[in-house]
Parts: C-alpha cells; structure tokens; sequence
C-alpha cells in the first residue's frame, strides 16, 4: 500500500519457534483503521477462544494508528490487547499507552506486532530497520521495568525505546502492567502475558519520523484548526486532590508529537530522580502519605516509582490497597496475618512492602497476586463483604459509579473492563458544567450547552438531562462506536473527541474532526459517519470475540448488584452530586440507585438500535454481513453452547 498514514506490514513473531514473518497492512486497513480495529482482527483471526490467559497461544498485539507521527494532536499512542489474567473470568481486553513508542514503531517499518507463543529462554525482541530479531535477557530478568529500559538505551543507543516488565510481569502477577519510555504505563494484566511468554521487553531502535501526509497543507490546516479550538483539560483536580503536580520541581512531559495540554508531568524528587508523575498513578497514594507526612509529593512520588520499577498498575494496588483498609477497621486482616504494616497506611514501609510482596509473590502477596477477588475469598466471606462494593464488572476496580451517571449504564456493562475514554465524554462535561455553575471565569458549559451538545454527538437534545434515562440508549451507542473509532485511530482520551469549546461562539466542538484529518493524512476520503461506521465494525467484532470466549450475551450484560440497592454516598470527582437536569435545573442523585426495570428497558432498546437478537444480546448474522464480517457471523454459528462467564 502507499506510505501515507501507514508503515505498510504487520509483524508476526512465534516466539516458540523463532519464527519472524510478516502481513500486509493493507489486509486490514481499509475496514480496520488502525490501532484496536486491526489489533482485535488479528487476534480473532490467530488465538484460540478456550487458550489461556497466560497459555503460549495466548496473544499480545501491540498497535499503531495511522496517525501516529503526526505533530499537534495526540495520535502517537499505543493500542496493547490480548486475553488477560487480571479478569473474572479471562477475557479479551486491552489497554493504551503514550510516550513515543508507537510513532518510533511505525518509523521502524511496522504498524502493528503481533507476539505469540513463548520463548525458550529470558528474552527481549529488537526491531530495527524493517525487520526484528529475539536476543537474550537472562541478564535482565529479575531487573525493575526502569532499570531495564535505561540498560537496553544504554546498550543500544539513544534512539531507542522500550517497552518492559518488572518482576510482577515475570512472576505473573495480575496487577502487573507494561511500562515504556517516558514512563508511559499500560494496565489490564498485559505485563504478565507479557511474562508468560518469556519476554522482557520489546525494543524498537531508530529515529522518529514525522507520517507523510498524502495531503500536507490541508493536514497542516486542520492541526492548527485544532489548536484554536481545544479547551484545557478540567481534570487538574478530583474531590480536593490536586492531579496538576507542577512546581519548580516539575515539567511538563507530553507524548510525542502532542501540545501537551493534559496533567502529563515529569516530578522531579529530592534525591534528583525524575519520571512521569500524573493523574491517577500520582496521587492514589497521596491522600494517605498526607496523613502520616503531611502535604509533601516525595512520598507519592516514591510510590508511583516503586509501583512503575516493580512493574504494577497503580489503579489495580488501589483496589488493594483500598480492600486491605477496609478489612484491617473490621480486624479481618491484621500486620500480623498478612506480614504487611497495613496499620502503617500512609507510610513508605507499607507501600514498600505491599508492592514488593505483590511483585515477588511472598507471603501474603502470592495470595494477592492471583487477584484480589481470590485473595478475599481465601480469607473468607467477611473479606469478600468488604471488597463487593469496590467492583464494577469482571471483577475489575471503577472509577465512575452507574449511580451518579445514568448515561453510563450501558458503557459499563458492555465493556470487558473500565472504558475510561467512553466516561470522559460525560464526566469531562460535567466538570466543566460544575465550573459554569459555580461562577468561575472561564466556566461556559451551561445546562443550554450541554443540551446542544447532546443534539450534536449523542442524537437528542433529551440526551442533556443527564440525570435521566431518556435517550441514553442512543447515547450510548453513539458513544461506543465514536470511541471504538477513536482507539483505530489511538487518539488521546484526554483531548478527544472534542465535543466542546472556549473559542466557539455556540461553544460546540467539531466531531467530524478526526475524520477529516485522516482522509488528510491517508489521502482517502472518510467522512464522520463512515469513520463512526468503522467503529461500529470494530465495536461488533470485540463483541464477537467475547462471545467465542464464553460471554454469554444478554445474562452477562450486567451491574453490580450493589449498584441496584445501596443508595449513593459520595463522589471523589463529583462531591456534591449534582448533573444537569431540564431547563436550568441541578438534580441532585444523592441515594439514588441504579433502577432494574429502567436498566432493563434501556438495555432492550440499545438491543434494537444495535441489531443485536432481542433475548440474547448477540449480534444478528445479517448485521454482521452487512459490517463486512460475515467469516464472523459463520464463526459465532460453530460455537458450542458458551461455557460460564
């Protein structure tokens, strides 16, 4: 194919066999896009349904967009997926890192890499100059994931980067995670799939190359169009907790190619080390330092550190890290029983200990590291009670509450994990709305504007009262295949969709403008409904793979129960829990729950929009054709009765 917006050939590694080969991205581009499009293909069209998370059959696909490399808007991510561990029961799912990665990849020659079976030995894959060869690691493995990608940039050269494991990855930890260059960190159990496969790192060696456009002048038009119109992030602070670590101690630290109009910074500490410090992974031991040191970032700092060297995912140490709190106020769990200063919450002998147990499977933390979900069951029903309340779906922590938010009913029960890039769409509004509300200077997203909003990316101005149900079905659906969309192409959840502005007169965004600059770069034409189109393709078949792994539809398409019957509290984002109602009202959902019969009816409608058979929630044959997926419908009719999800 021609080289504007893609490298040109996928890269398939058997790590059993030593087999390198390789597959044309044009096989996939046209109905795929890119990133999550092409990387679920491949995985429907190479891994097993019954292979185990952490089987050699099991899969790793590591994905570029095609609009990774160019400058200004936040496209040089990565899309991870493969079927993971840290799952109740495994399944598919994914994860999406920043840094420069991805646009040093496509530079390499590859658009996506696929890793499949397990090496003999310690071992880490080079690519370089179009092609890619394994190398031993036996010197690296047992090495923290930082430690190792500042060995190998050593070894290799500055244009390098990499992505690692710690020893969680190696020892098959699921809370392990996948960090990169830059400290970019990917989640979902990937480090020890990762692991699994004897695999340390994957390293590409070479220069950054800036994509060619097939049309520069109109990309180059469209870049600065967006400059003009994004507005900055209102995620700088949750609840009183300060996300914006800025200071004379700090810098900011965007991915490649990005404006860097996001919380990504680099902290640098008291001892000189510096890293990635933002958002989640920087302030989930904050609240807790605070208490035992006072208002200090070092402490955090050194946790976000242990957690990225130990090869952790810090929002899967908060569940339990949160659970163990919990139990310790009850006296299920003790210091004593577990070998852990829990007592000592807050201090950097806890956090060291947690996370070193954890990563190293001693003690207690082997008992954790099979999943927090096991751990409380070994410790027994009380424990269990504890943790119930902290799950959403899978067995997965949530960071958004179906209470507060009646348009994410459906986002969270279809999604194999937390769709982080879906709840942005609502909670970012309502964080500007909170602003609006509250008077402050640059505060316009009113009630009138959401509801103009609502008309525009969620198909009905009855969408805005989003304390309601009416229209969230449509909302929904609208909301998945834009995203679904957005991964093809591994644009930044931070900056994307742009649904709102400052510097517009009606103050709506421009959701058509992905698309636009894709046809730019690509030379291809593809409007906003063909792109949402391509996302509901690919929305489909991440649906179908579910359902070949034992899904069972309609039964599974769920929430917690705690949702239906405990009424809601407390918000860390949202603590007054107010949304915008009709006209210029501010409902308040304080002890409002999720109600089942709504829930159902939504779900039942949302059914009827996607085309999917009314009783089971499986996508029709004829739907499926007509997305171009009819090997997909023929592969869903072989499928055996599904086995428990």
């Amino acid at each position: 194919m021609d080289a504007f917006g893609y490298a040109g050939r996928i890269l398939l590694v058997d790590l059993s066999s030593r087999r390198i080969e390789t597959l044309p991205t044009s096989d996939y581009a046209d109905r795929f896009v890119g990133g999550r499009g092409m990387a679920t293909r491949l995985y429907w069209d190479h891994v097993p349904p019954r292979a185990g998370a952490l089987d050699p059959e099991n899969a790793l696909v590591l994905a570029t967009g095609p609009l990774a490399g160019v400058p200004v808007i936040g496209g040089s991510r990565l899309f991870v997926c493969g079927k993971s561990p840290a799952t109740s029961p495994e399944h598919f799912t994914y994860c999406n890192m920043g840094g420069d990665w991805a646009v040093r990849l496509k530079s390499a020659g590859f658009d996506v890499v696929l890793l499949q079976g397990r090496a003999e030995r310690p071992s880490f894959l080079l690519i370089r100059d179009g092609g890619a060869q394994l190398a031993d690691a036996s010197d690296l493995w047992g090495q923290g994931a930082i430690q190792v990608r500042e060995a190998l940039a050593a070894r290799l050269g500055i244009e390098t980067s990499v992505v690692a494991i710690g020893p969680a990855g190696e020892n098959r930890a699921t809370q392990s995670c996948l960090i990169a260059s830059s400290d970019a960190a990917g989640g979902a159990g990937m480090g020890a799939v990762l692991g699994s496969k004897n695999l340390k790192a994957v390293v590409v060696q070479g220069p950054r190359r800036r994509t060619r456009a097939a049309r520069p002048e109109e990309m180059q038009e469209l870049s600065g169009y967006f400059r003009r119109i994004i507005t900055p992030s209102p995620m700088a602070t949750a609840g009183g907790v300060d996300l914006r670590i800025a200071g004379p101690q700090s810098r900011k630290a965007p991915c490649f190619g990005c404006l860097g109009d996001c919380l990504r910074w680099d902290y640098q500490s008291k001892d000189g080390r510096r890293g990635k410090f933002m958002c989640q992974s920087a302030t989930f031991y904050q609240p807790m330092a605070e208490m035992v040191y006072g208002r200090d970032y070092e402490v955090p700092f050194r946790a976000n550190k242990l957690c990225d060297e130990y090869g952790l995912d810090t929002m899967a140490v908060t569940l339990v890290l949160v659970w163990m709190i919990r139990c310790l106020r009850d006296g299920i769990l003790t210091d004593e029983s577990t070998g852990i200063p829990i007592s000592r919450v807050g201090s950097v002998e806890f956090i060291e200990t947690l996370v070193r147990k954890i990563a190293l499977r001693e003690g207690f933390g082997d008992l954790l590291a099979r999943g927090v979900e096991a751990a409380a069951g070994s410790v027994g029903p009380a424990a269990v009670q504890k943790l119930t309340p902290l799950l959403a779906r899978a067995g997965l922590p949530t960071a958004i509450d179906a209470r507060l938010y009646p348009m994410v009913w459906l986002l969270l029960a279809m999604e194999p994990k937390l769709p982080l890039g879906h709840t942005h769409e609502i909670t970012r509004l309502v964080l500007r709305w909170i602003q609006w509300r509250r008077g402050d200077k640059d505060g316009y997203v009113s009630n009138d504007v959401i509801r103009r909003i609502a008309r525009r990316c969620w198909g009905s101005e009855a969408a805005g009262d989003l304390s309601g149900t009416e229209g969230m079905a449509l909302a929904a659906r609208m909301v998945q295949d834009r995203e679904y969309a957005e991964d093809c192409l591994v644009l930044c959840g931070f900056l994307w969709p742009v649904m709102d502005s400052q510097f517009t007169e009606d103050h709506l965004g421009d959701p058509s403008l992905e698309s636009r600059l894709l046809s730019a770069v690509t030379g291809r034409h593809l409007d906003e409904a063909g792109l949402a189109r391509a996302g509901e393709r690919v929305f489909n078949l991440n649906r179908a793979v579910l359902l070949r792994e034992g899904h069972r539809g309609a039964e599974d398409d769920r929430l917690p129960d705690h949702w239906h019957t405990a009424p809601l509290k407390f918000d860390l984002t949202n603590p007054d829990l107010l949304l915008p109602g009709k006209g210029d009202e501010a409902v308040s959902m304080k002890g409002k729950v999720v109600d089942r019969s709504e829930f159902e009816a939504m779900k039942r409608e949302y059914y009827a929009l996607r085309r999917w058979e009314p009783a089971t929630g499986r996508p029709t044959a004829s739907l499926l054709r007509d997305l171009g997926l009819a090997d997909v419908a023929a592969g869903l009719r072989t499928l055996s009765s599904p086995g428990p999800s």
